[in-house]
């Protein structure tokens, strides 16, 4: 199976300094389960709806409206063409 045959199309990423809350109302909008980060035209982390769990809620006193991507997303990404 090749890469193209199970990727997904189409995909919107944001910046890692986008509010947990927006990123939620992306994954809804799109129905998906994670939404790529991007920084200077590379991709830099995932955040999942996992993410938001574990290493946002999870953690405590979180608020979603201020705290960002960067806060909450997987790191060490690869892409493939």
């Amino acid at each position: 199976m090749k890469v193209k045959e199970a990727m997904h199309k189409g995909v919107e990423w944001v910046g890692p300094d986008t509010p947990v809350k927006e990123i939620a109302k992306l994954m809804r909008k799109l129905d998906v389960g994670c939404v790529p980060i991007g920084e200077n035209d590379h991709l830099i982390g995932m955040v999942t709806d996992r993410d938001i769990v574990c290493n946002g809620i999870a953690n405590g006193a979180f608020d979603a409206s201020k705290t960002s991507a960067r806060e909450v997303m997987s790191k060490g990404i690869h892409c493939c063409r």
